[in-house]
């Protein structure tokens, strides 16, 4: 069937996520794709250009069976600038990558309401609401009753159990390397420790670094990779990291190519992540994927993206148990289970994951044509 992909803000792991879809459904996907950038304008106006191309997907394809849009489309207002052309009118699944309710703002931001609102009326014009994860399903009906309490009066605080009830929790599929072949170290060489998250805040490579300069004082070798995207001027703690552990450098900056960051992740004996904020994890599934053995916050998502036999191998509570964990396998080189791996390819590789998005769409544009 037809299917319309909307992605006002088409970049970094928005845009892997559309067209990994793409690449692996079994339906018609038409992408209805903005620039990433501007992330506040393409929510309170991105659906005026949206609307344009759908015009245009219209004449091409007629009506699709069902619309599937991204947290950062304005689903109200694009269906408005519709209503006279969507005929019969399609089911719409809004697919929660992030919301702006419990997204962390910058330091010293205040944060605007403004864009959690516009989630929330999204989510109410949806016939489904998907979250990447069960993590942030919860945190987001956790919150949301404190968002409608802010406002005077008509709040309809009633609405947030009819948004549970079509709420549906399906992973982010992942791009996943091929089987790992992983050559043997050299007993000389120490664990290749890998960072592959984006150079922001939220991920508290404050913590991270701060990890490495203790095992460095304390004499345990390891070498460093640090890849992942930034947005921004190299922050202070990476500018201080790149002089304190030049040693250990083996990789510093962003992979522009998909070949040389999986060999990147096919080198990887550890990954950690130190963040405060995670709806998913996209990047640890990968290296994880390629054989690498993660170390991981005991909160968040991440409980849901390990088996729960794997959790005191992979979890931690804090940053004691984080820096014992990290010692021990950075001295015993314990590698990592095939097990993890397997379950990751099992649960988060694209072909799996699609099949899952296709029976929803299938299910909800069944139900439209029989009502």
């Amino acid at each position: 069937m037809h299917v319309w992909l909307v992605s006002p803000y088409h970049t970094g792991s928005h845009q892997a996520w559309a067209e990994g879809y793409l690449r692996h459904s079994r339906h018609e996907i038409t992408l209805l794709t903005m620039a990433g950038r501007f992330w506040k304008w393409r929510m309170q106006g991105g659906a005026v250009e949206l609307a344009s191309q759908a015009r245009r997907a219209l004449s091409a394809h007629g009506t699709p069976a069902a619309i599937l849009a991204t947290d950062m489309v304005h689903v109200p207002a694009l269906l408005g600038l519709l209503r006279r052309e969507l005929d019969p009118s399609p089911p719409v699944i809004l697919y929660m990558h992030e919301n702006q309710l419990t997204y962390p703002w910058r330091p010293g931001e205040g944060r605007d309401l403004t864009y959690a609102v516009i989630n929330w009326l999204s989510q109410l014009c949806a016939d489904a609401v998907v979250f990447n994860s069960r993590y942030h399903l919860d945190s987001w009906l956790r919150e949301l009753p404190h968002l409608l309490k802010h406002f005077p009066d008509y709040n309809h605080l009633s609405l947030v159990s009819t948004l549970r009830a079509h709420s549906h929790v399906l992973p982010v599929g992942v791009a996943l390397p091929p089987a790992p072949s992983r050559a043997p170290r050299a007993a000389e060489q120490p664990p290749l420790i890998l960072w592959n998250q984006r150079w922001e805040y939220d991920k508290r490579p404050d913590r991270f670094f701060a990890l490495l300069y203790r095992l460095q004082n304390a004499g345990i070798p390891f070498r460093l990779a640090v890849a992942g995207e930034n947005f921004r001027n190299e922050p202070a703690e990476f500018e201080e990291a790149r002089t304190r552990l030049s040693g250990a450098i083996e990789q510093w900056g962003f992979v522009a190519s998909r070949p040389a960051y999986e060999e990147l992740l096919r080198r990887a004996d550890l990954v950690i992540s130190t963040a405060d904020h995670e709806f998913f994890g996209i990047s640890v599934l990968e290296a994880v994927a390629a054989g690498a053995l993660p170390l991981l916050p005991r909160r968040l998502s991440y409980p849901e993206l390990i088996p729960a036999e794997f959790h005191s191998l992979c979890l931690y509570d804090d940053e004691e148990e984080l820096f014992a964990k990290a010692s021990q396998h950075l001295t015993q080189h314990q590698p990592a289970p095939p097990a993890l791996r397997a379950h990751v390819v099992q649960h988060y590789s694209w072909p799996a994951v699609a099949a899952q998005y296709d029976a929803l769409l299938a299910t909800l544009a069944s139900a439209t044509n029989t009502t």
